[in-house]
């Protein structure tokens, strides 16, 4: 318990002073931003900050925090760590930066921003990279909260419709379909508080029932090793499973959301910054509360999907709160599913100069995008593609994206004379994580043994591909810092 507590403390301790040094870095200033600039009243509008904070938290707390944070409880206690610091030293500084360069362009998408500041290729790169990958969260987080819904319903005791995957993935993609295309203010402004309420109960309730229960939560300094039943590697696999708990490229894709709806830079600290602190501790509490109730038996196949969920839910809050809790868990997923579509439009529509004004053009292209997450969505609630799979493709492109945009971060900072490192390190670390499991993972080019991981030689030449990766990464980046110095000082 010593350990949860001090990993807390340090996330709280993040956004104080750390997460202040990164905005002080940035240095926000009193410019018009978009929100207050263009403002027609669809995607550009200006909300009160505590909505900003909500929305964005929402937003960004999908699935990730929860069904990725227990995934990463598999490897045992030693996954606080990575959530928290890689929530305070990567995570938050990814979706900072991702905010507020798009909030310094005028609220362009990310795959237009990742351009501005790495060049053409790279915005290609990224706009392809950004819808498909938004489009994999979206049918992630459709069918998710599909599958609590009828594992909770079914504990109740009802039949028919009412218990069919199939049918909740309709009702949800039918939400999906109607917050991807009306305005921002209209039902993610009005209903994204409610939601926010399930989501605190749910938190609160999961770490007081953890702590209450009886049951000990094992520490760090005494399971400092890979507890993995199988033995899968901490490095990279573990990066890569927790996915959104400490860092996660789809928040790039959201960050741009309210960054459009921004009254004020100096509010960034708070709402990119603060709401991934925030998702890192939900994630801190979902690990805990796996490692403490679950013990070996989150070691099981299927860890961190409905099941493990609902059972941790039933454990530390019984009866109505048990149902208050799943909910929670469901308003997560749902409320970064319809925002998942909704950046898939934007970004098509940058990507093509389609003016969002018209409810014509938001309709030519709200179509096409989720009429592909209905097709995959469905094609997992009638067993022809597998959840597992989707899950893993999304994870590493995730953590891939957020490589990207960290890099982009740095050469921001590069241009404006001020410390790069607190983006380069982070991206270097990402690049190294992404290229490892890129080479070992089964879905990817599988160097390991998917069954038993326990091919060294496979293991080995990952590890060392993946560094060579990032140092290459690194040493391109550096030269192109020089280059972009030696300009700056001769025009000087």
């Amino acid at each position: 318990m010593i350990s949860f507590f001090l990993c807390l403390a340090i996330l709280i301790c993040g956004y104080l002073f750390y997460g202040k040094f990164v905005d002080q870095t940035f240095n926000p200033d009193d410019r018009e931003t978009p929100a207050v600039a263009i403002n027609d009243g669809i995607d550009y509008v200006v909300l009160p900050q505590w909505k900003l904070f909500m929305i964005q938290l929402l937003n960004i707390a999908g699935l990730g925090p929860i069904f990725g944070a227990i995934s990463g409880a598999m490897w045992g206690p030693v996954v606080f760590l990575w959530i928290t610091f890689g929530t305070v030293f990567a995570g938050a500084v990814h979706d900072y930066f991702a905010g507020m360069l798009s909030e310094r362009n005028n609220g362009a998408s990310i795959s237009e921003v990742t351009g501005i500041y790495l060049g053409m290729t790279m915005k290609n790169v990224m706009r392809v990279f950004s819808v498909i990958l938004l489009v994999m969260v979206g049918t992630v987080f459709a069918v998710g909260p599909a599958g609590l819904l009828v594992k909770l319903i079914g504990e109740s005791g009802a039949t028919g419709i009412w218990v069919d995957k199939v049918f909740w993935l309709a009702v949800i993609l039918i939400y999906y379909f109607i917050a991807t295309f009306i305005s921002i203010d209209k039902i993610i402004g009005k209903i994204y508080p409610l939601f926010g309420i399930c989501l605190i109960i749910m938190a609160v309730g999961v770490c007081f029932g953890t702590l209450t229960s009886g049951k000990p939560m094992p520490e760090i300094f005494d399971h400092f090793t890979n507890m993995h039943m199988k033995g899968m590697p901490i490095w990279s696999f573990m990066f890569i499973n927790v996915a959104c708990g400490a860092i996660s490229g789809f928040h790039a894709t959201q960050s741009p959301l309210m960054a459009r709806c921004l009254k004020s830079e100096r509010q960034g600290h708070f709402v990119f910054y603060g709401a991934m602190v925030a998702e890192g501790i939900i994630a801190l509490i979902w690990a805990a509360a796996a490692c403490a109730l679950l013990g070996d038996g989150a070691n099981t196949t299927g860890a961190g999907g409905p099941d493990t969920v609902f059972e941790i839910s039933k454990i530390t809050m019984k009866g109505v709160g048990m149902v208050l809790a799943v909910l929670g868990v469901i308003a997560c997923p749902i409320t970064s599913g319809d925002t998942a579509f909704r950046s898939a439009r934007l970004t098509i529509a940058d990507w093509f100069k389609i003016d969002q004004g018209s409810w014509k053009n938001r309709l030519m292209l709200c179509v096409p995008v989720l009429g592909v997450g209905a097709i995959l969505g469905f094609g997992n609630a009638m067993g022809k593609i597998d959840y597992n799979v989707i899950w893993r493709y999304f994870s590493w492109s995730n953590q891939t994206l957020a490589m990207i945009v960290l890099w982009a971060g740095a050469m921001f900072l590069v241009q404006n004379k001020r410390n790069y490192w607190i983006c380069a390190a982070p991206a270097t670390f990402m690049s190294a994580v992404s290229m490892t499991y890129f080479m070992m993972a089964d879905e990817c080019l599988g160097a390991i043994d998917a069954l038993n991981y326990k091919n060294p030689t496979g293991y080995t030449i990952g590890v060392v591909v993946g560094l060579i990766f990032a140092a290459c990464c690194l040493f391109i980046f550096l030269r192109a810092a020089k280059k972009v110095n030696a300009k700056a000082a001769k025009v000087a």
